[in-house]
């Protein structure tokens, strides 16, 4: 019998330790804080980051937003970014990607202060991420530990494949997997589009994560019997709907759940955790900075 994972109960359990901790600090007198800022007119980045925003009013953070238009210059974001940086009572930053084609994104994520670097995305906490010694976890390759950690999947010395190799999951997943400690000492393959016969490779798999950004590409002739399938994609297709479209994932979920011994759905699965990572990394960044001990879910 398939075990499909209930993301949003996961995250649940997990927003309720953040608030948590958010009362701890707030007895303490500090109330953890948020900022979003926004470059883009784009209505997905508008609606993730309102997701966002109202989960910290849920969870007792303080949530600031900043809107920029897209056609204003590159100064305007980066004096934005110093502003929040030098703002003691700002705890952690987050720019919404994508920023606009005249906007450098290495230089933003830079630019962000990295103790308050809550995306986990700055050179200096992808380094510490490296050398197992991390300050902020990456939100999604995070939230795939903690679904792993909480259907009980042993990642030590099992045979994981993580499908895709970007800097926001690919790579942080795999570098989380080979980490030494708990949810780590996997034996870890990162597979992208130049790898030869994939499908060896995830049929070989006892762990599959695809996050490869491309609709249903994961099929079941491509996953062996009782592996663990865990689905980072999220993609939008055409469909006879009322809304015209369905999201899907990179996995073919009606074909390889049959397969699979635990499974995530698309949505429902992998996306709940990311916010409530990052609301982890809020708190725990807060902790850092004011030096008020707080016990993290």
């Amino acid at each position: 019998m398939t075990t499909i994972i209930d993301g949003n109960a996961v995250a649940d359990s997990i927003e309720d330790g953040v608030a948590t901790c958010a009362s701890t600090l707030a007895d303490a007198g500090v109330t953890p804080s948020l900022a979003t800022v926004l470059m883009s007119d784009d209505g997905a980045s508008e609606t993730y980051v309102s997701m966002k925003q109202q989960t910290c009013e849920t969870l007792g953070i303080d949530g600031r937003h900043v809107e920029i238009p897209p056609d204003a210059p590159a100064e305007r974001l980066f004096d934005c970014i110093d502003e929040l940086n030098a703002d003691p009572e700002v705890h952690g930053i987050l720019v919404q990607m994508p920023v606009p084609d005249h906007i450098d994104k290495a230089a933003v994520l830079e630019r962000i202060d990295p103790m308050k670097d809550v995306d986990g995305f700055h050179p200096e906490n992808v380094g510490r991420l490296v050398a197992g010694n991390p300050r902020f976890k990456p939100c999604t390759p995070h939230g795939v530990q903690k679904l792993l950690a909480a259907y009980d999947v042993e990642t030590e010395g099992a045979e994981a494949v993580v499908v895709g190799r970007s800097d926001i999951v690919g790579k942080p997943m795999a570098n989380l997997l080979i980490q030494y400690g708990d949810g780590g000492n996997a034996t870890t393959t990162v597979c992208h589009s130049r790898t030869r016969d994939l499908a060896a490779k995830t049929r070989a798999a006892d762990i599959v994560v695809a996050a490869a950004g491309v609709p249903k590409m994961i099929d079941a002739e491509m996953i062996d019997q009782g592996t663990t399938v865990i689905d980072v994609g999220i993609n939008r297709v055409d469909a006879d709907t009322e809304k015209g479209y369905e999201l899907v994932g990179d996995v073919d979920f009606e074909n390889v759940k049959s397969k699979a011994d635990i499974i995530t759905p698309v949505p429902g699965g992998v996306g709940p955790l990311t916010i409530a990572m990052l609301m982890y990394n809020t708190v725990k960044a807060t902790s850092l900075q004011s030096d008020v001990p707080i016990d993290l879910p």
